[in-house]
C-alpha cells in the first residue's frame, strides 16, 4: 500500500490533468490545487505507512484518505455519463465499490500495527 500510494501521489504532480477531472466542481478553488493537495496527502500517508513506528497512524490516515477520495470517484461517474459504456462507464462505476476493500485493508493495517 505505501508503494501504490506513493506512486499515485507522485503521479498527481507528473501528470495532473487526468486528476483535475476527478475534482467535483462544487469544491472551492481550482481543480489543480485540489489535485496537488491530494497528491501531497497520498505521499504523506504512504510515508506514514512505510515506517513501522507510524504505521497505525498511517492506517488511520489511509482510511480517511480513501473515504475522502470517494467524491472524486463519484465525480468520475458524473463526468463520464455520456461516454461509451465500455470501457469508460464500466471503469467509473467499477471504482466505486473498490473503495470498500481499500478502506478495510487500511483499517486492518491500523489495527495490526
Amino acid at each position: 500500500m505505501p508503494a501504490a500510494l506513493g506512486a499515485m501521489g507522485a503521479l498527481h504532480f507528473v501528470a495532473p490533468r487526468p486528476f483535475d477531472g476527478l475534482i467535483p466542481p462544487e469544491l472551492p478553488g481550482s481543480a489543480r490545487a485540489w489535485t496537488y493537495g491530494s497528491g501531497v496527502a497520498e505521499m504523506a500517508v504512504a510515508a506514514l505507512l512505510a515506517v513501522p513506528r507510524t504505521r497505525a497512524l498511517g492506517g488511520a490516515a489511509a482510511v480517511a484518505l480513501f473515504v475522502g477520495v470517494l467524491p472524486g470517484n463519484i465525480q468520475m461517474v458524473r463526468a463520464w455519463r455520456r461516454k461509451p459504456v465500455w470501457p469508460y462507464q464500466a471503469i467509473a462505476w467499477g471504482r466505486l465499490p473498490l473503495q470498500v476493500p481499500m478502506i478495510l485493508a487500511a483499517d486492518r493495517i491500523r489495527r495490526g500495527a
